[in-house]
């Protein structure tokens, strides 16, 4: 019976090739034997998570080409925290305050993988002012709290119930994948909020995750819709999504096309996170 490589076979035979290593060579370091190899590399053997790491260290994987290993062996990459105020990331932070300007007059902001909010352009200082009181437009720090407080739930996201609960199971995955404590802390509490249905895994089960939803807010005296669009700022390839420092962009932009947006950019905008 023939037997079809696995997607990390398919991987350990490249990177073989990159790095000119035979079977045998590649079983030596490992300590391992040619036909384990073979076997991993045509499928038939699944390997250990410690193996995996092993290979990667014998042939000297970045992170990125790890964290690729590790997936196609099933397994969760483990990414390092990155410190997205470090010195060394200067030219993202400039990068992104440039992006989070052009995006103006459209609501935009700059989130890190727990939705702390990291920057807001103008746009989104304007929107928001005409959600809450100044004091706590200034305090607001982390999207999700906002989102899951009662009064921001009901009165600003369409279809609340259904949207918060595909939140929190976007969160309950991640935690169960990663294993992460912080993930794990953030579902906690976010669970504890009054605005979190009962039975949010239930609904959550039945709807396909989005990568957008709707909030709304008067604007001169009408209801207005806005789509809520997110974009991964992140590393090329298949784990971008697990690249550190795991950065989102969140936008609304208005379901009327026609609708002018320019009043929400009043010349007296201020906030902590609006650094121009």
């Amino acid at each position: 019976m023939v037997v079809a490589a696995s997607s990390f076979g398919r991987f350990l035979r490249f990177w073989r090739g990159v790095h000119r290593i035979s079977q045998e060579q590649l079983a030596f370091e490992l300590d391992s034997s040619p036909r384990h190899i073979s076997r991993m590399e045509n499928g038939s053997s699944r390997p250990s998570e410690a193996m995996v790491r092993d290979i990667g260290r014998v042939l000297k994987l970045g992170r990125r080409d790890l964290s690729h290993l590790l997936i196609a062996a099933g397994f969760a990459p483990s990414e390092e925290r990155v410190d997205f105020e470090s010195p060394e990331l200067k030219w993202l932070r400039n990068a992104m305050i440039m992006t989070l300007s052009a995006l103006d007059p459209y609501p935009a902001s700059l989130v890190d993988h727990s939705a702390n909010i990291l920057m807001v352009n103008r746009g989104w200082v304007g929107f928001y002012a005409r959600l809450m009181p100044a004091g706590e437009l200034r305090e607001m720090r982390n999207f999700y709290d906002f989102m899951f407080s009662s009064q921001s739930a009901e009165n600003a996201v369409s279809n609340w119930e259904d949207t918060l609960s595909a939140i929190l199971m976007s969160i309950q995955q991640s935690a169960l994948f990663t294993a992460d404590a912080d993930v794990q802390a953030t579902l906690e509490r976010l669970c504890r909020y009054p605005s979190v249905p009962a039975d949010w895994q239930q609904r959550a089960a039945a709807v396909e995750p989005m990568a957008s939803f709707r909030v709304q807010l008067a604007i001169d005296g009408a209801m207005r819709r806005f789509f809520s669009v997110s974009t991964a700022v992140g590393a090329l390839g298949p784990t971008a999504f697990a690249s550190e420092p795991r950065l989102t962009i969140t936008t609304l932009y208005p379901e009327d096309r026609q609708l002018a947006l320019d009043e929400l950019l009043r010349a007296d905008l201020r906030h902590p996170l609006l650094f121009y």
